[in-house]
């Protein structure tokens, strides 16, 4: 049956209109997914244990965990490696585990370790010794280690007196180099790894930074947990 030219130019009409529905439908449902993915942050906790949750009243715990674990079991290996990972580290701070958890309900961050405890056990070893000490959070990666350091800038000296300042920020400018998706940022740590100011510091140093200068009291001293949470909030 031969149509008209009326007839095909209405169903072209038609196609048209559907046409310019779809685009818009789509222009609306890609608008509101940006804004979702806009409003969508990733807040990350970069922790070191020593001195912030594990505190100094903590400290040589594990030499007695160790000799316990030989005693119980001679046949093991001598390898500290080798034994469950709750006998390799000392305890956390009871008080300390209670300001963290406090934090990560009010931010929902994440956890980061950026101690070097990750030189001892894996990031799932790591996550069940947390759980094993009161944390609510595991953690969800460690920083990478210093050799495979790729993003920092060359355009500073090395010096044996900030050697682990230098290496921890390094390694912290990596995981965020290779996270992108990072809104919101902060580094808690017992060694000054903060800028102050003075060029040869601020070169390496990071901004997000808050120092827990009592290793007694580490993240549960006066201050320190809001300090944190402003980092964590900041622009909300």
């Amino acid at each position: 049956m031969v149509q008209s030219p009326f007839s095909i130019l209405h169903k072209l009409l038609l196609l048209f209109d559907g046409y310019r529905n779809f685009l818009y439908i789509s222009s609306v449902s890609n608008w509101r997914y940006r804004k979702t993915q806009k409003n969508i942050q990733m807040k990350v906790l970069f922790l070191d244990n020593d001195g912030v949750i594990c505190l100094s009243n903590n400290w040589g715990g594990r030499t007695k965990k160790w000799a316990k674990y030989l005693s119980e079991y001679p046949d093991s290996g001598k390898e500290k490696k080798d034994a469950p990972v709750e006998y390799r580290f000392d305890d956390f701070d009871k008080k300390a585990v209670k300001v963290l958890n406090e934090i990560i309900e009010e931010t929902g961050c994440e956890i980061v370790v950026s101690s070097d405890w990750k030189l001892h056990a894996t990031l799932e070893e790591l996550g069940d010794y947390y759980e094993s000490q009161g944390v609510i959070k595991r953690p969800i990666a460690l920083t990478p280690n210093i050799q495979n350091c790729t993003a920092h800038s060359d355009l500073f000296i090395w010096s044996p007196r900030w050697e682990l300042e230098q290496t921890r920020t390094i390694e912290i400018q990596q995981y965020l180099h290779d996270h992108p998706e990072v809104t919101h940022w902060v580094s808690v740590d017992d060694l000054n790894m903060g800028k102050n100011g003075e060029s040869w510091k601020d070169v390496w140093a990071i901004d997000n930074f808050v120092l827990t200068p009592k290793s007694s009291e580490g993240i549960k001293q006066c201050g320190i947990k809001e300090k944190v949470i402003k980092f964590l909030t900041d622009g909300e």
